[in-house]
């Protein structure tokens, strides 16, 4: 299964770890994902995977 957030497409992003002695080697920073049910229109449930920044946005816009 794929790293990417079903919602905004977030994907792993890639960076070097840069030592002490300023030595670069490559790494990835991987998205933080969450595994979630929704409820669809139709009243089914779904699991999705999000990213947990994103489902702290939706759950911000959803209270408002």
């Amino acid at each position: 299964m794929s790293r990417i957030c079903q919602v905004t497409g977030k994907r792993p992003m890639v960076g070097n770890n840069v030592s002490h002695a300023n030595n670069k080697t490559k790494r990835r920073f991987l998205p933080n994902l969450r595994t979630v049910r929704i409820t669809l229109e139709d009243g089914t449930t779904k699991k999705i995977r999000i990213a947990a920044s994103t489902l702290r946005t939706l759950k911000k816009q959803n209270s408002k």
